[in-house]
């Protein structure tokens, strides 16, 4: 029987944590909170999003960053669940 090389999908919700985990994603530390940051460039940024900073539109094709508690109490999916996507801009000003 031949071997398949196609990932299994038994937890939805697991890969979506390691796709957004996996790449370029690093923590930094805001006002005392470790927070994981997860760039998105234009050509992954399929929908679109407000910015919690600003109040304005992520349109469909801009690259921005997403951002989400690193030390959230609950864990890690918890802490995924709870992500905004922000204008990388307003991030950093943040």
């Amino acid at each position: 029987m031949p071997r398949s090389n196609r990932r299994r999908r038994d937890d939805p919700g697991s890969d979506s944590l390691e796709r957004l985990i996996a790449g370029f994603r690093r923590t930094e530390v805001r006002r005392g909170i470790e927070w994981s940051v997860q760039p998105i460039s234009a050509a992954q940024a399929q929908k679109e999003y407000t910015c919690p900073h600003c109040g304005r539109s992520i349109g469909q094709g801009v690259a921005h960053v997403v951002v989400w508690r690193a030390d959230d109490i609950m864990g890690d999916a918890a802490g995924l669940a709870a992500r905004r996507h922000w204008h990388t801009p307003c991030w950093r000003i943040a």
